[in-house]
């Protein structure tokens, strides 16, 4: 209970403080727009991309990435019960541990960068660039905030939190996150390894068969939406089916959502899904790399952390779309107030999916390499085909998507009955084993 004003003032202020750094952004992405144009009498458009390459890949992506590697070792140390992130103090405080950000950084760069002799050079090299680059440009496409007017300059500048808004869309989600494969089988080959080979051969064989339920997963909501525009398929979401129920990616493809988070989920190489990296069985694919290069390809991890939560805030919980309450805000608050206030609840949408993976990461068990194979081929790839032809069938009677949204509804409650009975019935199995232990004195 101790806990319980805390909890509740930094869920308040949370949403506040990114309402307002949304804010700033909208007046910085105007200004560099203005500038562009009045002064350098550069394209429109330009200014703001720029500007937005900067504040968004630059400061969100990295800055969120940067902080998830010391917010994993405090999220994990309270799930597990153990000491977190103290050691590193300055005047005796350890502030939350984010030294340990500085520390990390750091020893990356000064640590000794040994080369093995018998490596490809080029390719050694190039590896953790194809590894590190892929994520970081998916993020590109997300559309963090709306379209608004911000005046600047006298003039008004159309402008909108996205770096590039171009009509591939979702199918450049998909090629550039294949491409993140080509950096892990580099990585193992070129070392000249055999424990980075093995490495570098798992992490391939599971990234090519989970991009297949992947592609799949999200093919519904393109149906569903008629559109590969991320920011189309986000102002989509905003409308109302029968007058109350937003038109949200999670109430239309419910299943889609599943299937998309478990394979984006082993797209990122972590736990449950590590075995590229499995430290009790081989070291991974990048055991060869010291120093920066490691930690490109262990930043890369986070990045993907990062750029799967945007994705799935923005396609299947209605992005920047306040959701409750919208039609009161909107006509409450200036336009350019309600984008910031967009923009922010879209940051923390995204904070709590990266939370969630985090969890799922230090609470599930390391699957064997058959049960990853098995998921995708005999589970994910079936479900999502079915998932495709429902979806197509439901628009096909129902164009105003009602239809589709009923059945997702009911797939809804069919998953939380499915999940609930799963937990009860594993429940008595486990007592046994604990009568047995303590009849043997454990």
């Amino acid at each position: 209970m101790r806990r319980l004003p805390g909890m509740v003032l930094f869920a308040i202020s949370v949403p506040v403080v990114l309402t307002a750094l949304a804010r700033a952004f909208y007046f910085l992405v105007g200004g560099a727009e203005a500038l562009a144009t009045g002064w350098l009498h550069a394209p429109a458009g330009y200014g703001a991309a720029v500007a937005n390459v900067v504040l968004l890949m630059l400061v969100v992506v990295m800055t969120t990435a940067g902080a998830l590697t010391v917010g994993e070792r405090k999220w994990s140390a309270m799930i597990q019960n153990r000491i977190g992130p103290n050691r590193i103090r300055l005047f005796g405080q350890s502030a939350g541990g984010i030294f340990f950000l500085v520390a990390d950084a750091l020893k990356m760069l000064t640590k000794e960068n040994v080369r093995p002799a018998q490596r490809s050079r080029f390719l050694f090299e190039l590896a953790p660039l194809m590894t590190f680059a892929p994520a970081f440009a998916l993020f590109a496409v997300v559309p963090v905030g709306p379209l608004v007017g911000v005046t600047a300059g006298g003039v008004v500048h159309r402008v909108a939190l996205q770096v590039a808004s171009i009509d591939a869309g979702l199918l450049f989600v998909f090629g550039a996150a294949s491409l993140a494969v080509y950096g892990t089988t580099l990585a193992g080959w070129s070392s000249n390894n055999k424990l980075a080979l093995l490495g570098g051969v798992r992490a391939s064989s599971q990234m090519i068969s989970y991009e297949v339920s992947l592609g799949l997963s999200l093919v519904g909501c393109m149906m569903a939406y008629q559109s590969l525009r991320l920011e189309q398929m986000v102002e989509a979401q905003g409308r109302l089916l029968w007058g109350f129920l937003p038109a949200l990616g999670v109430f239309l493809q419910p299943v889609g959502l599943l299937v998309f988070f478990v394979s984006a989920f082993a797209e990122t190489k972590r736990a449950p899904f590590d075995l590229p990296e499995g430290e009790s069985e081989i070291v991974g694919y990048f055991v060869e790399y010291p120093g920066i290069k490691f930690g490109m390809m262990f930043l890369g991890e986070f990045i993907e952390i990062v750029v799967l939560a945007a994705i799935t805030a923005a396609v299947f919980f209605g992005g920047w779309h306040p959701v409750l309450l919208e039609g009161w805000l909107r006509a409450n608050l200036t336009p350019i107030w309600f984008a910031s206030l967009g923009a922010g609840l879209f940051l923390a949408k995204m904070l709590i999916l990266c939370w969630l993976q985090i969890v799922i990461r230090w609470t599930l068990p390391r699957f064997r390499f058959d049960q990853i194979q098995q998921l995708c081929w005999k589970m994910l790839l079936p479900v999502g085909l079915v998932n495709v032809f429902v979806t197509g069938a439901a628009i096909l009677l129902d164009p105003s998507l009602e239809l589709l949204a009923a059945i997702g509804l009911v797939e809804l409650v069919a998953i939380a009955a499915i999940t609930a009975a799963a937990g009860r019935k594993g429940e008595p199995a486990r007592a046994p084993a604990r009568q047995a232990a303590a009849a043997a004195g454990h």
